[in-house]
């Protein structure tokens, strides 16, 4: 074979690759036709046998006499549909494993966790030693279908605190609230499906979205939450089939929702039936409680998700789900199928030793407190550098910041990444790529002396 006839054929087999990987072409789906999909390429039937016979021997497809070629099975995820941007400052999964392959030596202002020192570790040592006197079946078996009843119930007086009324049988354990979100993307999407998210976002929510198929609409942030009449042109336009969003301490704005913004954003999705992802990660960071959507909607239509690794352990790997029955039922189920159940039982007896020791409620003052005097800091030496906060939140460890000038914060990025300081360039937030001259800093990750002069170094190399 020629190499003309061998990059038409290869053209041929990524196209069929993109399509199953999009779960745009399913387990037993029947692929086009040889006849119409040589039309389609442009190129000769024998091309289109030739590109199918190979897939087949790879496994991908398969033949049947009489029935042509259908899909043997497909990915997980949507791999293809995921893969890295031009640019890698401006793709999230390479923020993403920058962040967690630095090692402790490397400064991270760009990560979203905060550093060890500022976490309980006293409190998680008390409740592994706890686990550790336990009895066997703990370190041995696996756990409930829907996690421990134990720290089930721990959330649900939580939440009941608030005004949430959502009892254990509401509330599903998973692996982490990145976890939570992926069953939930499993749950309710389909690919090529619309969805709705802040812009700028947390970086996360468009990796998993891509790896789901769904196709992400960004909403323009303000300081009270997304933009009311964008939201509702939006649900007019793309008819979107969720929306996710943070409600506190808005990642990585800090933005908090109001309760008039939060009003007419449950009003717009009821009226076109719009399921709505909370993720309530930070709330424990604010000083005082903001509106949550939860708690007006009371899980009619709001899904709440969340886990435990910013006031915590990120280490131990442990979220949560609530949501009205028919769908937590739903989500068990999937999880049961994906994984096998939630989280490991040590991990999720870790977390309700923890929050149920008498040090976590001055844990949180303290962490609090520290938070708010990191941000004063912070904000005072980028403002030095000429780098403003959009705003300055009520809690929290994100600022949300503009660079001096119009800078190009993905060069910055690359600049400092050859210093060995990991930063986190805006555009990796934004949908609509709006965010260029933005940048988010972790105030609790700023202390290393060499973050400010790379950082003044990487400015004005951007």
């Amino acid at each position: 074979m020629d190499q003309a006839a061998a990059t038409r054929t290869g053209a041929v087999m990524e196209a069929i690759r993109r399509r199953i990987a999009a779960r745009a072409l399913g387990a037993g789906d029947r692929l086009p036709s040889i006849r119409g999909f040589a039309a389609t390429m442009g190129v000769s039937p024998s091309t289109v046998v030739e590109a199918y016979d190979r897939l087949a021997a790879e496994g991908l497809i398969r033949s049947r006499p009489g029935s042509g070629f259908t899909v043997a099975g497909h990915p997980p995820l949507a791999v293809a549909a995921i893969a890295a941007r031009p640019d890698p400052a401006m793709d999230p999964l390479w923020v993403s494993r920058r962040s967690l392959d630095a090692g402790a030596a490397i400064p991270k202002p760009g990560c979203g966790w905060l550093p060890p020192d500022w976490m309980p570790v006293a409190a998680l040592r008390r409740s592994m030693r706890r686990i550790a006197r336990g009895g066997d079946a703990v370190l041995t078996d696996y756990g409930d279908a829907r996690g421990s009843a134990d720290l089930r119930r721990l959330l649900a007086r939580r939440f009941a605190a608030e005004g949430l009324d959502a009892g254990p049988d509401a509330i599903l354990l998973t692996a982490s609230a990145s976890q939570s979100f992926d069953l939930v993307c499993r749950a309710l999407l389909r690919p090529g499906d619309t969805v709705l998210v802040d812009d700028p976002c947390y970086f996360n929510f468009q990796a998993a979205l891509r790896a789901h198929g769904a196709r992400a609409v960004g909403v323009a942030m303000t300081p009270s939450g997304p933009d009311p009449d964008l939201f509702a042109a939006a649900l007019d336009a793309h008819r979107p089939r969720i929306y996710v969003t943070n409600s506190a301490l808005q990642n990585p704005t800090g933005a908090t929702l109001s309760a008039q913004a939060a009003h007419r954003l449950l009003g717009a999705a009821a009226a076109h039936d719009l399921a709505v992802v909370e993720d309530d990660t930070f709330a424990d960071l604010e000083p005082e409680p903001s509106p949550r959507l939860a708690v007006l909607d009371g899980l009619g239509r709001v899904i709440r998700i969340g886990g435990f690794s910013k006031t915590l352990s990120a280490s131990t790997r442990c979220g949560y789900v609530a949501a009205k029955p028919d769908l937590v039922e739903a989500l068990v189920d999937l999880q049961v199928a994906t994984s096998f159940g939630g989280p490991s039982p040590v991990a999720a007896g870790l977390v309700h030793g923890a929050l149920s020791d008498g040090s976590y409620r001055k844990h949180l003052a303290s962490l609090r407190t520290r938070l708010s005097e990191a941000r004063r800091d912070t904000a005072g030496r980028l403002c030095d550098l000429g780098i403003r906060p959009w705003l300055m939140p009520r809690g929290g460890f994100t600022l949300w910041c503009r660079l001096p000038d119009g800078r190009d914060a993905a060069a910055a990025a690359r600049a400092a990444s050859r210093d060995d300081v990991v930063l986190a360039p805006g555009d990796v937030f934004s949908v609509s790529q709006t965010a260029t001259d933005m940048m988010r800093f972790n105030v609790a990750q700023m202390s290393d002396p060499r973050v400010y002069p790379v950082l003044a170094r990487a400015l004005a190399a951007a």
